[in-house]
């Protein structure tokens, strides 16, 4: 599972209070409470493996029509002329090997994040899973205590039908290889979709921290996305700080800490540009923790630089996966995404964009089938504008 319930609460428990900006850009409200199933696991999955477990990524392929990503490890896309009529391609465009080396970086990969110029060649972001549980590397034993993250480069060259490691393939790990620090869930994870803004291209992804980072949430931008290893971390002044394969090198070197980005406290599920304001919107899910985040549930915040953040805004309350029920409902996932969107990669909205996020019920604590669906929202402008 890419978020984690117990990883997210641990990470709740270690931040401090945010100090968020005021809420001066759009405001989001649902436009209908009737939602449109994009996928059901149950009715549309070609293995039972096939079942919503990313916020849902999507760019417009060479021909026009959508290419999506939502999935679970053994990654499959969504395809169809456009976004309100995807259905599940069952070739496997990335498998996971469930490998037992960590230098590998082949246990659970999750693909997602797309970026492309052209619909052909497409770079990808994967949040990459080491279970050491289940390969006899981790004598803690237990799901979480095992968990070693990192954020890896991934190429297709032929539309996203099927995808290669970049090299260098690591864009993001912690300075410590996975039987370090074991009993708590360790590394980066999460990462956003990629946005552009200028000549930059930018994603966040979350970190559970280590001897001199804090854990959070951490921006990284390059100018060059085709190299994967332009990728660097904003250290609060400018964007130097550089993540090395702990694999690739006797020597850990210890990177300066990232600068958190606030108010967002868990992993950010997707980053647009709303056109009519000029402003960042990103949207994500929290569970209920101090006066940041009254009810657990969908979030917003919005940005005119990507750096600086409004406070967090209440979009819907709900049981999520961190904190889910035994017998319940529950929401996850959240992304905007519009059909009238300008850029290839769906990462400008005007003020009717979708919501898309993960429901699934629970029964005796566990999850029954799972589905992607979307809901209209409308968008105000507000009163601040971007850069």
């Amino acid at each position: 599972m890419a978020f984690h319930r117990g990883a997210a609460a641990l990470l709740a428990l270690m931040l401090a209070p945010a100090q968020a900006g005021a809420q001066t850009g759009p405001t989001l409200r649902f436009a209908t409470r009737t939602p449109e199933v994009v996928y059901d696991s149950a009715r549309d999955a070609c293995q039972p493996i096939d079942t919503p477990d990313i916020p849902a990524t999507a760019f417009r392929a060479v021909d026009g029509g959508v290419v999506m990503f939502a999935l679970h490890y053994v990654n499959r896309t969504l395809r169809g002329p456009t976004l309100g009529q995807v259905k599940i391609d069952c070739a496997i465009v990335l498998n996971s090997g469930l490998q037992g080396d960590p230098a590998l970086y082949n246990d659970r990969r999750y693909l997602g994040s797309p970026w492309t110029d052209d619909g052909v060649n497409i770079k990808a972001l994967v949040h990459h899973e080491y279970h050491g549980e289940d390969h006899g590397r981790c004598p803690i034993g237990t799901y979480l205590g095992c968990w070693h993250n990192t954020v890896l480069a991934y190429s297709s060259r032929d539309g996203g039908r099927s995808f290669q490691p970049d090299r260098p393939l690591v864009v993001a790990s912690i300075p410590q290889r996975q039987d370090a620090g074991q009993g708590r869930h360790r590394g980066f994870f999460n990462p956003s979709n990629i946005v552009s803004d200028g000549p930059y291209k930018y994603f966040m992804a979350a970190t559970t921290g280590w001897a001199g980072q804090p854990y959070g949430i951490c921006l990284f931008r390059t100018a060059t996305p085709n190299d994967s290893g332009s990728w660097r971390a904003f250290d609060g002044q400018d964007f130097t700080i550089r993540y090395d394969d702990p694999y690739a090198t006797m020597t850990l070197a210890q990177p300066r800490p990232c600068k958190i980005i606030e108010p967002f406290l868990f992993a950010v599920g997707s980053i647009v540009r709303h056109r009519p304001s000029n402003q960042w919107i990103a949207v994500w899910m929290a569970n209920k923790v101090d006066r940041r985040f009254k009810s657990s549930g969908f979030y917003y915040a919005t940005s005119g630089d990507l750096k600086t953040w409004s406070a967090p805004q209440l979009l819907r309350a709900g049981d999520t996966i961190h904190n889910m029920p035994c017998n319940g409902r529950v929401i996850a996932y959240p992304s905007l995404l519009d059909e009238t969107a300008q850029s290839r990669n769906f990462q400008d909205v005007g003020d009717a964009p979708w919501l898309y996020s993960m429901t699934t019920a629970t029964k005796d604590c566990g999850t029954q089938a799972r589905v992607l669906q979307r809901e209209r929202l409308e968008l105000s402008s507000g009163r601040g504008r971007g850069r």
